[in-house]
């Protein structure tokens, strides 16, 4: 699925630039992509789909940082529209509707509800917010917004009977974490190469290429790679890797903004999520999460620490705690909590007075000196990606050979591939034809791998073919398949990132998998 990196063989009549015939060199590419985030992935597929040599190196998992820690929601952002972002939310919103035609199985709609609290927001500003969210990103796929009375309807039972009406409106979930690997897996099946746990230790812009420098964090291997042009997506390191060339002189700043979301036992037995207003202008959503468990966040907690190490504060679950207490009947307190996770937002520094007003649009720097272009892409959403990702592309067209328009906006993700998008169709289709699999796995393996379900699969007829069973609905087939195909190294990689079946494993039984990894595959758990 990589690219050969032997060393290049000139012969004579090859059309090579002089420039690039050196000894020392490994490999000639047209685009290094820094970052192996939601952005750099869905820049390197754009650019692989469009015929650029493209290589990306992530300097740990792919989606290890913040795209693993979203609130995991394909949306535009409806309180955005209180902050007057009207083009960002028209955006994210035309987006929302795009993607989820490409990924139908890690992509699905969700129905919110926002009960109307009557201290805080008029119910004719809320109506009218979800009359321009239902209209302003032209809206086909999904139901409109509506009213609902919360004394007669099944939403309305876990709130306080204070909470008598509110309103529903459409947005989407997102596996966020599979997105960032299904757009590496397209690069990848597009020419892409991709390197992960490798970081980028040194940029020399030359006249008309770079120099690059990497470091294989697995082994401690340094090699060096020229590129024509350097895409910087490495989110909140974006400042870190532009002072890796002496040269940059970028006026641009980024805002490191630490969101936490906890995961508690299920509050609720229905299907939807709420989204709940705050006392301090903030929301909080709980969303239906994993089957058996409340996903509640998320905050704002402006940071200024070396980013990679964040970790929830207890302020931060007592606020998360306290707000959703507001509305439920029954209290969320601390010591129900199961898991945390923590990320940090790279977002554009407009100089907004705090962390919730800072905009989560995004900004891309081009820096073309010498011939020899370096792109710096700051802030964005999870949602906004692969527009973000054309741009990207676009700006970079009298530097690259790009062989072909643009074309991500009609092409499915690996998987995604389910005809008229209809993941209940899939689904039924997939019990029908596996009829010796486990309904919940069925389910499991449809809404993470799609169609590729026969690539996990192989020729299994049986549970017993599916090998060793770690527990929960963790079997050797999908590990060997996500180390064959989805760049897993480690546990985590695993339980944490291409899953949440972290959630279903003990202590000893993670343990297991990771002795499996390192015996089966010497991949060293701590690299």
């Amino acid at each position: 699925m990589t690219a050969d990196t032997n060393p290049i063989v000139y012969s004579e009549g090859d059309e090579i630039d002089e420039r690039f015939k050196m000894s020392e060199v490994a490999t000639q590419y047209d685009l290094l992509v820094v970052g192996g985030g939601i952005n750099g992935a869905g820049i390197a597929r754009d650019a692989a789909g469009r015929g650029v040599k493209t290589l990306l190196c992530e300097q740990a998992d792919l989606a290890h940082y913040t795209s693993s820690a979203s609130t995991k929601l394909i949306h535009g952002g409806l309180r955005y529209l209180e902050h007057y972002d009207f083009m960002l939310v028209r955006h994210a919103l035309q987006e929302r509707e795009i993607l989820l035609r490409a990924a139908p199985h890690i992509i699905w709609p969700l129905r919110f509800v926002l009960p109307h609290h009557k201290e805080l927001r008029p119910r004719w500003l809320i109506r009218l917010g979800l009359f321009l969210y239902d209209h302003i990103g032209g809206r086909k796929l999904l139901p409109a917004s509506h009213s609902l009375n919360l004394t007669n309807h099944v939403t309305g039972n876990p709130l306080k009977d204070e909470f008598k009406s509110g309103f529903e409106y459409s947005d989407c979930w997102v596996q966020d974490a599979r997105l960032v690997v299904l757009n590496v897996m397209d690069a990848a099946a597009r020419g892409c190469e991709v390197r992960v746990r490798t970081q980028v230790t040194d940029l020399i812009r030359q006249d008309g290429y770079w120099d690059i420098n990497l470091l294989d964090r697995a082994t401690g291997e340094k090699t060096t790679v020229t590129a024509r042009a350097v895409v910087n997506a490495s989110g909140p390191w974006v400042e870190k890797t532009l002072d890796l060339d002496e040269e940059h002189d970028s006026k641009h700043g980024v805002r490191l903004v630490k969101g936490s979301h906890i995961v508690v036992p299920k509050l609720f037995d229905h299907s939807s999520a709420y989204i709940f207003q705050n006392a301090d202008n903030r929301i909080v959503f709980a969303v239906p999460y994993e089957n058996d468990y409340t996903l509640l966040g998320t905050t704002d907690v402006e940071v200024g620490d070396e980013p990679g190490e964040e970790a929830i504060e207890q302020k931060e679950i007592d606020y998360i705690c306290s707000n959703v207490s507001e509305y439920f009947k029954v209290p969320v307190t601390p010591d129900q909590v199961v898991w945390t996770y923590s990320g940090v937002r790279p977002l554009y520094d407009d100089a907004s007075e705090n962390a919730s007003k800072v905009t989560r649009d995004y900004k891309l720097d081009l820096d073309s000196r010498k011939n020899a272009p370096v792109l710096s892409v700051y802030g964005g959403k999870i949602t906004t990606y692969r527009k973000l990702s054309e741009q990207a592309i676009d700006m970079l067209k009298e530097h690259l050979t790009i062989k072909g328009p643009d074309w991500t906006g009609a092409a499915a993700l690996p998987g995604g591939d389910i005809p008229n998008a209809d993941f209940t169709n899939f689904l039924s289709q997939t019990l029908e034809r596996l009829p010796w699999l486990e309904d919940e796995l069925a389910y499991d393996y449809a809404r993470n791998y799609g169609t590729r379900i026969t690539h996990l699969i192989k020729d299994a007829q049986s549970m017993n073919d599916l090998g060793r069973h770690f527990g929960g609905l963790l079997y050797q087939a999908e590990l060997d398949y996500l180390v064959e195909h989805e760049w897993v190294r480690t546990a985590e990689d695993v339980l944490w990132r291409r899953s949440k079946k972290g959630l279903q494993l003990s202590a000893e039984q993670t343990a297991v998998v990771a002795q499996y990894l390192n015996t089966q595959y010497g991949f060293d758990q701590e690299a």
